[in-house]
């Protein structure tokens, strides 16, 4: 059941975004907006992070990850929406397996 007050959007992040600092970037800007979730890279070179909490805070960082770090060069940002999930923090996890299709 969603938490009042609190939005939940997954963003997929296209470009040169990995082995840019994003991940960490993400995390950092994150907590200076109190937005909890997690963010990660994905096999196949995009970024991918789950922001929930406040609809202004989400927004921001939704609009941050269509620039990202000043090293990454962001291509196309596909923004979902999502239920939240009842996270607390931030965290940068690692990169799931690549699914044989």
């Amino acid at each position: 059941m969603a938490e009042a007050g609190v939005t939940c959007k997954r963003v997929l992040v296209t470009g040169e975004v990995q082995g840019v600092f994003f991940r960490d970037t993400c995390r950092q800007t994150a907590a200076l907006h109190g937005v909890s979730g997690w963010v990660r890279n994905l096999p196949d070179s995009r970024v991918e992070a789950l922001f929930e909490g406040p609809p202004e805070a989400v927004a921001n960082m939704v609009e941050w990850a269509h620039d990202g770090p000043p090293a990454a060069l962001v291509e196309d940002v596909q923004v979902l929406d999502e239920e939240p999930h009842g996270h607390s923090g931030f965290e940068v996890r690692g990169t799931p397996p690549r699914q044989n299709l």
